[in-house]
C-alpha cells in the first residue's frame, strides 16, 4: 500500500482525513504485530496521551508519553491480539477539530481483541498527522456474550402462550423472589448508577438483584427537595437502552425522572427489592462470596451470598452534620437539606441557609419563593454560572453528534486533558457569566474559578461540591432579596438566632444545613468494617493514576465495586464495570487474588 506521503510526493493529492486516519491505523496494527516498541513510540507525539478501557488491561488505564504508551500496548498486545483497525462504519466520519486548544483530526474506529469487540477514538495532529496526540481503546462487548438487544432479544418462548403454565408476571415474580437461589451480583442503591448496571448486567446474562431503602423505584429523587430538576439536558441523560421521550422537556423535574426510573426498572425487567436496606457485609475468602445482610420492610432479615456486591448509593455517604459553636442551643428548627422539602411552612418566617453550593442556593431561593425572609450564609468560596450557555459548555463535544459517538469522544481524555480541556471551557463561561460575577463580588460574595481556573467539573470529581448552578437565585442576592452573610461574622448560635462578632443577634426561625456529605469511604468502613474500608481507602476523587479512585473498576477487596456519578457517567461507564464482572464469572480474565 502507497502511504499518505508517497500519495502527495508522486501525485501532489491532498489525502483526505479518512485517508489519514486509515494511514495511522495500518501503521500502528502492523506495529502491533511486530512488537517493536520504538517503532510503537514513533506513532505518538512525545507528550501523547492514552486511554485504555479493559480493552488491553481489563482496568481503566492512562498513560503519558510516546514510550509509556509504546511499552504498555506493545506489553499486552500478546494476551490482547488486538487487529482488525478501521474507521467505524455509521459513526460520525473523521474531521478536523481543536481539543484543549490543539487541532487534530479525531475519528472513531473499530477493532477486535481475542476475546471481544471495541471501539476507539484516535486524534493525530492536523499538522504533524503521522502522530497522534490522544488514542483510547475501549471494550465494547465480549465475543459470545453479546447484549441480548435488536435481533438477539429473548424470544418470549418461556411465557407466550404458556397455557396451563405460568405467565410472564408470574414468572417475573419468581425470579425477583430469590427463593431457591442467590443473586451473582448484589447492588445497594437504586438511582441512575444502580440501575444503569443492573440493566447492562441483565442484558448480557448476569443474575442481579438491587436493593433500595425507599418505599418505591425512583423514590431517591421524589422524595428530594420540592423545587429541584436537573441541571444538564434532557437528552445528555438517557440511560442504556432506554431513551427518555423527545417530547420531555429540556430539564427534568425530580419526579418525572424518579417515575422514569420506576418504568425503568420494569422494562429492564430489573429483580429490585425495594423498602430493603442493607445492614452490612463481609466477605468469605473460602467461597468467594459475600454475606450481605439486608433488612425488609417488616423488619426480617435476610443474609444473601452474591459474588459482587456494587455500592451505587452514590458518590457521598451520610449528611455531613458540622459542629458549629451553639448549634444545639439554638430552638428553632435546624435540618440538613436531605430534610428540606419546600418552604411553605416557613412563610412570614426568617431563615439561615448555611451553605452556597447548588442545593444550599435551591433552597434559599425556595424559601424566599414562599415568602420567607431569607440568608444565605456563605463559608467558603464558592463558583456560579449559569445553567445556559456555560453549563452547556461542559457538554459540547456532544453536539452534533449521536451520543454514543459523544460517549466514546467524552471518554478519551486522561487526567491532564481534562483538566486542560475544562481551563478552556472554564474562561468562556467566565466571559459569557461577566456581569453576574461582577454583581455578586460586589455584594461581597466569595468566587473561584476553580483549581487553577479548571471550574465547576474539576471540583466534582476532586471534592463532589463547591459550585452553584444559577438557577435565579444569584440575581436575588445581588438585587438585596436574599441576604447574604459570611459565616465567620458568626460568632455562635443562639437560642433564637445567630450571634454577630459586633454584638448583634440575627434572629432567625429556621436553620437549614446545606454542609454536604461525609465520604462515602465512612459508609463502607460503616457497613463492611474498618479492615476492607482501610483496604479500599478512597472512594471518588483522582486516585495516584489519576483515574477516580475505585470507581467503575476492581478495588483492592475482591468482589467489591463501586458505580456513580451523574446520568452520563453512569450510560458510559456501567457497560464497562458489567463487562469486568461477566468476564470474571465466564474465566476470561483471572479473579484476583486477595489482598
Amino acid at each position: 500500500m502507497d502511504t499518505v506521503e508517497q500519495l502527495v510526493k508522486e501525485e501532489g493529492a491532498v489525502p483526505s482525513e479518512a485517508a489519514l486516519v486509515t494511514q495511522w491505523l495500518t501503521q500502528f496494527e502492523a506495529t502491533l504485530h511486530s512488537g517493536n516498541r520504538d517503532v510503537a513510540a514513533s506513532l505518538f507525539a512525545a507528550d501523547g496521551h492514552y486511554r485504555d478501557l479493559l480493552a488491553f488491561t481489563w482496568s481503566i488505564t492512562p498513560r503519558q508519553g510516546a514510550q509509556e504508551i509504546a511499552a504498555l500496548i506493545v506489553e499486552k498486545q500478546a494476551a490482547t491480539k488486538a487487529r482488525g483497525f478501521a474507521i467505524a462504519p455509521g459513526r460520525t466520519p473523521p474531521r478536523r477539530v481543536q481539543r484543549a486548544g490543539v487541532d487534530v483530526i479525531e475519528a472513531i474506529f473499530q477493532f477486535e481483541t481475542e476475546v471481544g469487540r471495541g471501539f476507539g477514538v484516535v486524534r493525530l495532529l492536523a499538522n504533524e498527522p503521522a502522530k497522534a496526540f490522544q488514542l483510547m481503546t475501549s471494550l465494547h462487548e465480549l465475543k459470545g456474550f453479546e447484549e441480548t438487544i435488536g435481533n438477539r432479544c429473548p424470544t418470549g418462548e418461556a411465557f407466550s402462550r404458556n397455557f396451563g403454565g405460568t405467565n410472564w408476571k408470574e414468572q417475573r415474580e419468581a425470579i425477583a423472589a430469590y427463593a431457591d437461589r442467590e443473586p451473582v451480583v448484589l447492588i445497594v442503591g437504586g438511582g441512575q448508577g444502580g440501575l444503569s448496571l443492573a440493566a447492562t448486567l441483565g442484558r448480557i446474562g448476569v443474575d442481579t438483584l438491587v436493593v433500595d431503602k425507599y418505599p418505591r423505584v425512583g423514590d431517591c429523587w421524589r422524595q428530594r427537595y420540592h423545587s429541584l430538576a436537573l441541571h444538564n439536558d434532557t437528552q445528555l441523560n438517557h440511560l442504556p437502552y432506554m431513551p427518555f421521550p423527545t417530547s420531555w422537556p429540556t430539564y427534568l423535574p425530580k419526579d418525572m425522572v424518579g417515575d422514569w426510573f420506576e418504568a425503568y426498572a420494569w422494562a429492564m425487567e430489573i429483580n429490585f427489592w425495594t423498602s430493603t436496606e442493607f445492614i452490612h457485609g463481609d466477605y468469605d475468602e473460602a467461597m468467594g462470596v459475600w454475606n450481605a445482610v439486608v433488612r425488609r420492610a417488616d423488619g426480617t432479615e435476610r443474609t444473601l451470598h452474591p459474588k459482587h456486591l456494587v455500592f451505587a448509593n452514590g458518590l457521598v455517604g451520610e449528611p455531613h452534620i458540622p459542629e458549629l459553636p451553639g448549634l444545639t442551643d439554638f430552638k428553632g428548627d435546624k435540618m440538613h437539606t436531605t430534610a428540606f422539602t419546600n418552604g411553605a411552612n416557613w412563610r412570614g418566617k426568617k431563615a439561615l441557609v448555611i451553605g452556597t453550593g447548588t442545593s444550599g442556593h435551591d433552597v434559599a431561593q425556595d424559601l424566599h419563593a414562599n415568602g420567607c425572609d431569607t440568608t444565605i450564609v456563605q463559608r467558603g468560596s464558592t463558583m456560579v454560572l449559569s445553567i445556559d450557555p456555560s453549563a452547556k459548555l461542559t457538554y459540547a463535544i456532544y453536539n452534533g453528534i449521536p451520543i454514543e459517538d459523544g460517549d466514546l469522544l467524552a471518554s478519551t481524555n486522561t487526567k491532564p486533558m481534562v483538566k486542560k480541556t475544562l481551563q478552556f471551557a472554564t474562561k468562556r463561561m467566565l466571559d459569557n457569566d461577566k456581569k453576574i460575577i461582577e454583581g455578586l463580588i460586589a455584594r461581597g460574595f466569595k468566587f473561584t474559578d476553580g483549581e487553577d481556573g479548571a471550574g465547576h467539573q474539576w471540583m466534582v470529581r476532586t471534592r463532589y461540591g463547591g459550585y452553584y448552578l444559577d438557577g435565579g437565585c444569584s440575581q436575588l442576592i445581588i438585587g438585596g432579596n436574599i441576604g447574604l452573610l459570611h459565616y465567620e461574622q458568626i460568632e455562635r448560635f443562639v437560642a433564637n438566632g445567630a450571634l454577630l462578632k459586633d454584638g448583634s443577634v440575627k434572629p432567625v426561625d429556621l436553620i437549614v444545613l446545606a454542609t454536604g456529605f461525609l465520604p462515602q469511604e465512612v459508609v463502607v468502613r460503616k457497613l463492611l468494617g474498618d479492615e476492607i474500608g482501610g483496604k479500599v481507602g478512597q472512594v471518588w476523587g483522582f486516585g495516584p493514576d489519576g483515574e477516580m479512585s475505585n470507581m467503575w473498576k476492581r478495588t483492592a477487596q475482591r468482589g467489591l465495586w463501586f458505580a456513580g456519578g451523574g446520568f452520563n457517567n453512569c450510560r458510559q461507564y456501567s457497560r464497562y464495570l458489567a463487562m469486568q464482572i461477566k468476564a470474571i464469572e465466564e474465566g476470561l480474565m483471572p479473579r484476583p487474588a486477595c489482598r
